[in-house]
Formats: C-alpha cells, sequence, structure tokens
C-alpha cells in the first residue's frame, strides 16, 4: 500500500506521521485491496476546540473509502476516521461476494 500524508498550515512531527501510519496500515487487516491511501491533515480555526480535521481516502481494487472527521486532537481524529473506513471496507468486502 502506497500512503502519502499531506499536512496543510503546519508541519506534522515525526510523531504524528508514525502515528498516522500505523493507524492507516492496520486497515489492512480488513481487505488486501486497499492500493493506495491518501491522509490530509489540517488546522481549521486556531486557537478552538475541534479544529484539528482529517481526510482519509482510500482507493481499493474496485472502489474507493472516504472519511472526514474533525476532533480536538489529529490523534482522535484519525481514530474516527479509521473506524468510519474499516466498516466501509467491511461493507464493500459484503457486496463483492
Amino acid at each position: 500500500m502506497e500512503l502519502t500524508i499531506q499536512s496543510v498550515s503546519f508541519d506534522a512531527t515525526e510523531q504524528l506521521q508514525a502515528f498516522v501510519e500505523k493507524k492507516i496500515r492496520k486497515l489492512q487487516r480488513f481487505s488486501d485491496d486497499i492500493i493506495q491511501a491518501e491522509v490530509i491533515l489540517k488546522v481549521v480555526k486556531p486557537e478552538t476546540h475541534n479544529n484539528k480535521d482529517a481526510s482519509v481516502k482510500l482507493l481499493l481494487r474496485n472502489s474507493e473509502a472516504f472519511a472526514n472527521k474533525t476532533a480536538d486532537t489529529f490523534e482522535e481524529a484519525i481514530d474516527l476516521c479509521a473506524v468510519a473506513l474499516e466498516k466501509q471496507i467491511i461493507k464493500s468486502k459484503g457486496k463483492k461476494r
């Protein structure tokens, strides 16, 4: 799986990038059809609550999966995206059969 992490308007730390990579790579447990993952992290409005936005787009062999979540931290937003994508992957596998 090819993984791209893009941070908009800020520099993502090595720790954050490692966390994102670990979470997204775990999605491969649910399907071997994941070809590419694109993660976009951005700060919506500085100095407010729930201002960390994470978008994850997965390119699957026969379809796509997308999740966009906003939370207090990027880690929390990525966790929420991973849960949503997990459901989409399982649903698409059910349709394929």
